[in-house]
């Protein structure tokens, strides 16, 4: 094993058989054998990659492709039938949250169990667990049997004590939606705490924006072989592209697009570092109007302000929400404003157009802002989008002359 790698995954094979019918005692097995037929379902199919020390990566593809299967093969919950996997440290897994707990025993007591799994000795927990009780907002509950929590209650509980075992290689699957919007936060914030003090970590996840947000790397695993690898703004686009195809049945469309912009000199995704999506509507220009009609690049603070959205569809998409959102350096969201807001109609897209929102006096404080603009379905599916086009700077927005001003403004042609 290289000595700066913590993980390293050579040639992995898994499969399962799926039996039609099967027997479950011996009378059955030996006087019903058609009942014990089974099909052999190979999952993963030589799977090679390697995670270096403090690095984190995301597991990306749709339900069914090997994501979670190779997470329990890191984990030795389950054996490969083929191949090898090396890794390098203690290792602490974010799988099934809770498995262990006993209902009867108070959550004190389970914290105590769910660390010994771990691989935490006594004296260990001991250290850890006002941390670990602080972490999970239970403290007047800690003491009552595990039975009489709420499922919200439980996952945090578990949550905390999976998070303050100290490993080196952290395996998280699909469990950062944990307890209320405040907890869920907490638990994301923390998640980034743990990769900056240098624990190796894996993801597997839908949610790409945590992917991109957290990782370092995606590895996209498409009918159990690795269909690409690189930088998540790179990967992530190429899997919702499929994606959105798969579900559209407008795979061609997109292609061609694709291979039309390629021809052309257009649009590169991968060196576009301010978007994702689907690909199938491309936003190509943001403008800021007065309400005079006037292209502004400053406005007062008590002022509203037009923001003129250009795009290009692929193919006719109905049903369509165009939103913006303002966030403080913090990422801490403070005004936010959509279609369906401004007119109560859904937006339907179809080749070149444009889209108006307006932005009614911006209550800002001093400092440096961004402006994300979004596209996407009621469902919460989305296309393609600018991350960051507009950045804001307020100055004075206590006085009557208080100016917000745009920094710039990018344009693709």
């Amino acid at each position: 094993m290289k000595p700066e790698n913590a993980i390293e995954v050579h040639n992995l094979e898994k499969s399962f058989k799926v039996y039609y019918d099967k027997g479950s005692t011996f009378k059955e097995k030996v006087l019903f054998t058609k009942r014990n037929r089974y099909e052999v379902r190979h999952v993963l199919r030589g799977i090679s990659f390697e995670v270096k020390k403090g690095e984190a990566i995301g597991l990306i593809g749709h339900n069914g492709c090997g994501k979670s299967t190779t997470l329990k093969l890191l984990t030795r919950i389950i054996y490969p039938d083929s191949g090898t996997i090396e890794m390098a440290g203690r290792v602490a897994s974010l799988i099934e949250l809770g498995a262990g707990f006993h209902p009867d025993m108070s959550g004190r007591e389970n914290i105590y169990i769910n660390a010994a799994i771990f691989g935490l000795t006594k004296k260990e927990i001991d250290a850890r667990l006002n941390d670990i009780i602080a972490f999970s907002e239970l403290e007047e509950f800690i003491d009552n049997p595990v039975r009489t929590y709420s499922s919200g209650m439980y996952m945090r509980l578990a949550f905390a004590v999976a998070i303050n075992v100290d490993a080196d290689i952290l395996l998280v699957d699909e469990i950062l939606a944990v307890g209320d919007a405040g907890f869920q936060a907490k638990c994301f914030n923390k998640m980034r705490e743990i990769k900056g003090s240098g624990t190796t970590i894996v993801i597997v996840s839908h949610a790409l924006n945590q992917i991109e947000q957290i990782c370092d790397r995606s590895i996209w695993i498409h009918e159990g072989v690795i269909k690409a690898e690189g930088l998540p703004r790179d990967v992530d686009p190429l899997y919702m592209i499929y994606m959105s195809s798969r579900a559209s049945g407008n795979a061609q469309a997109v292609e061609l697009a694709r291979a039309a912009d390629a021809a052309k000199g257009g649009y590169n995704r991968a060196e576009d570092k301010n978007r994702w999506g689907s690909g199938e509507v491309i936003m190509t220009s943001v403008t800021c109007y007065n309400d005079k009609g006037e292209d502004v690049r400053a406005f007062a603070s008590n002022e509203s302000c037009n923001i003129e959205i250009k795009y290009n569809a692929v193919y006719k998409i109905e049903d369509t929400v165009i939103g913006l959102a303002v966030y403080r350096d913090d990422n801490s969201h403070v005004y936010g404003t959509n279609t369906l807001i401004d007119t109560s109609e859904p937006v339907v897209l179809e080749g070149d157009g444009t889209a108006v929102l307006k932005i009614k006096r911006l209550p800002l404080n001093e400092g440096v802002y961004k402006i994300d603009f979004e596209l996407h379905k009621p469902d919460g599916f989305d296309y393609d989008f600018w991350k960051e086009a507009l950045r804001i700077t307020v100055s004075n927005p206590h006085q009557e002359a208080g100016i917000i001003s745009l920094e710039h403004e990018w344009t693709i042609d």
